[in-house]
């Protein structure tokens, strides 16, 4: 990885942090693979939508408009109190897996990023 560009430049900025936050939400939103994982979140996507990309934005090292608007991510606290097992954590990753394989980022971005998605999904899974 280009360890003199941040995350958010190899991520391609906002325009590739967005291109990838829609792609997840449109295989969320169709793929069978992910059905009770959709059937989860509200029939409005567009406010989770936002937030990912806002978080993603932050989280990677460009604009911080998701703490200054939402606060601190706080990310096991916002997620618990929904259910979030295995069923769950693996349809939410296959969705961001298959969204970073179509994303065009450098391999190595894609091995760090599904890496670190793949443990923040089990960090947040709050039922057996």
């Amino acid at each position: 990885m280009d360890e003199t560009k941040s995350l958010y430049e190899l991520m391609g900025r906002e325009e590739g942090i967005l291109a990838l936050t829609t792609r997840f939400y449109d295989l969320m939103d169709a793929a069978p693979e992910a059905r009770e994982l959709r059937a989860a979140h509200p029939r409005n996507l567009k406010p989770s939508r936002e937030k990912l990309y806002l978080f993603l934005l932050g989280w990677s090292g460009g604009p911080q408009t998701y703490i200054e608007t939402r606060g601190h991510p706080a990310l096991r606290r916002r997620h618990n109190p929904f259910a979030i097992g295995p069923q769950e954590r693996d349809q939410w990753f296959w969705c961001m897996d298959q969204a970073l394989d179509e994303s065009g980022y450098d391999v190595e971005v894609v091995a760090y990023l599904k890496d670190h998605f793949k443990n923040a999904t089990e960090f947040l899974r709050n039922r057996e």
